[in-house]
């Protein structure tokens, strides 16, 4: 069936520095926001908008967008089944979502993580918060909101039984890979992660890349998800703030904060393997 005309817009893009945008969002009052919010900034432009899922992957194919800013809840099958099917389709392009959720369940968060999305939000997010998540996923970074990862990692405290063993993917990684995994879901970038280790930048990309091919994960979020699930490393973990003070370790904080704050360093130091 046609998509009507108030399920796919379509905006025209100019200039070739700019972020390209998909907005796919159930709520037309809601996608009006967004779209004045993210044209108000240098940069970045609408280049569609879309209300179903249907909706959204065709506008995101037919624009070769750099960032979908997806609803979790978007008619026609959900987000998730949405992230799935962009990414799958638009194998080797630059395309990355943003997944903005109703609550920080477990099902939602880890749901879209696994679907492939690098940028995570609640729904009561402040503009500021929006506006970071776009600029950050289309860097290439991966940004889950501070508070939603605080009430993540607190519900998964609650229930230890949820970090499994290691899956039996993890077998195929060298002692290094594994160690560089646990960096990477500790939120440090390959900089970070290559003076951690005392090698060259060139060495931790390899090893993270390595990484991503032998567990078959899309990007460094879904190393955090296997990360954390295979107990490479736990919340509550330990690790040596910047004061020198041991502070608490999670890779979903860290995965927020390193990319909304960039320049904090830590020494961090995933379980052994």
């Amino acid at each position: 069936m046609p998509e009507t005309p108030h399920s796919l817009e379509t905006h025209h893009v100019t200039g070739p520095d700019r972020v390209r945008i998909v907005i796919a969002e159930g709520h037309g009052l809601v996608r009006a926001g967004f779209r004045v919010l993210l044209e108000r900034q240098a940069g970045m432009v609408v280049a569609a908008e879309a209300a179903s899922v249907e909706a959204a992957v065709a506008a995101t194919l037919t624009t070769g967008a750099d960032v979908v800013l997806m609803d979790l809840d978007l008619p026609g099958g959900g987000g998730i089944e949405a992230a799935r099917r962009i990414l799958d389709e638009a194998a080797g392009a630059a395309t990355r979502v943003v997944m903005v959720i109703a609550s920080a369940s477990d099902e939602a968060v880890f749901g879209a993580l696994r679907a492939g999305a690098t940028g995570l939000l609640l729904k009561d997010a402040d503009p500021a918060e929006l506006v970071a998540a776009v600029r950050v996923v289309a860097c290439g970074e991966a940004m889950l909101a501070p508070g939603l990862a605080s009430r993540l990692v607190a519900d998964f405290m609650t229930r230890p039984e949820r970090l499994r063993s290691s899956p039996e993917q993890l077998e195929e990684l060298t002692a290094r890979e594994r160690e560089v995994v646990g960096l990477v879901a500790c939120g440090l970038s390959n900089e970070e992660i290559a003076e951690q280790l005392v090698v060259t930048r060139a060495t931790a990309k390899t090893h993270v890349s390595r990484a991503l091919c032998k567990l078959h994960a899309r990007d460094r979020a879904q190393l955090v998800v296997l990360a954390y699930e295979a107990g490479l490393v736990r919340p509550g973990q330990q690790m040596t703030g910047p004061s020198g003070q041991a502070e608490p370790v999670s890779p979903v904080i860290h995965l927020g904060r390193y990319a909304s704050a960039r320049g904090r360093r830590s020494v961090v130091r995933p379980l052994a393997a």
